[in-house]
C-alpha cells in the first residue's frame, strides 16, 4: 500500500496539439461560439422568415424612394420616415431575438410587444403604401414614374409581411395550445 500514491497520477489536462498552438481550431472555435450565442431554431421559424422579408423588401423600399426628389412632393416625407424607422426598428427587434436577448431582459413581455409593434408596423406601412400610392404620377415626374411605381408594389409586399407577422405574432401570444398544463380538463 506504500507504493499506491506514486502509481496514481491526478494530472486532468492534456498538451495542446500542434494545429491549436499554430491556429488552426480558431475558425472552428469562434463558429462554435457565435452559434451557442444565436439561437438558430429562431432563424427556421415562419416569424424570423417574415422578418427578413421585412428587412430586405423595406431596404429595396425606402431605397427606391431616397433617389428620387422625394423632397418635392410632402407626402413622401411620410413614406421615407415610415420605411427608414419600421426597417430599423425591425432590424434591431430580429438581432434582439436572434441573440436571444430577450431572455436577459426578462421584464418586458415579449410576446405582447411584438404583437404590438407588428400591428402598429402594419398600419404605419398600409398608411405609407396609399400616400406611396395615391402620389404616383406618370406625367409629373416622368424620369423616376418607374421608381415611384416599384416603390409602391413593394410598400404593399412589405405591409402584407407586416401584417402576416402580426398574425404570427397574436397566435404566439394567445399561445399555441402547446402547454399541458392549460389543456388538462379536470375530471
Amino acid at each position: 500500500m506504500a507504493d499506491f500514491p506514486s502509481k496514481v497520477t491526478t494530472e486532468t489536462s492534456s498538451t495542446p496539439t500542434q494545429s491549436s498552438q499554430q491556429g488552426g481550431n480558431s475558425l472552428r472555435g469562434l463558429t462554435a461560439s457565435v452559434t451557442n450565442i444565436m439561437d438558430m431554431s429562431f432563424i427556421r421559424s415562419i416569424p424570423a422568415i417574415l422578418m427578413m422579408v421585412e428587412i430586405c423588401l423595406g431596404l429595396i423600399h425606402w431605397a427606391l424612394i431616397a433617389s428620387t426628389p422625394y423632397t418635392a412632393i410632402p407626402a413622401y416625407g411620410w413614406v421615407m420616415f415610415v420605411a427608414v424607422t419600421l426597417w430599423i426598428l425591425t432590424t434591431i427587434l430580429f438581432l434582439t431575438i436572434l441573440f436571444n436577448a430577450q431572455q436577459k431582459i426578462t421584464f418586458i413581455p415579449w410576446p405582447l410587444t411584438v404583437m404590438v409593434y407588428t400591428a402598429a408596423a402594419t398600419v404605419l406601412y398600409l398608411t405609407a403604401f396609399l400616400t406611396n400610392a395615391s402620389t404616383v404620377h406618370p406625367y409629373r415626374y416622368f424620369n423616376f414614374y418607374g421608381h415611384l411605381a416599384a416603390a409602391a408594389f413593394f410598400g404593399a409586399v412589405v405591409t402584407v409581411a407586416y401584417g402576416a407577422s402580426a398574425f404570427f405574432s397574436y397566435l404566439d401570444w394567445k399561445g399555441d395550445g402547446g402547454n399541458a398544463a392549460t389543456n388538462t380538463v379536470p375530471t
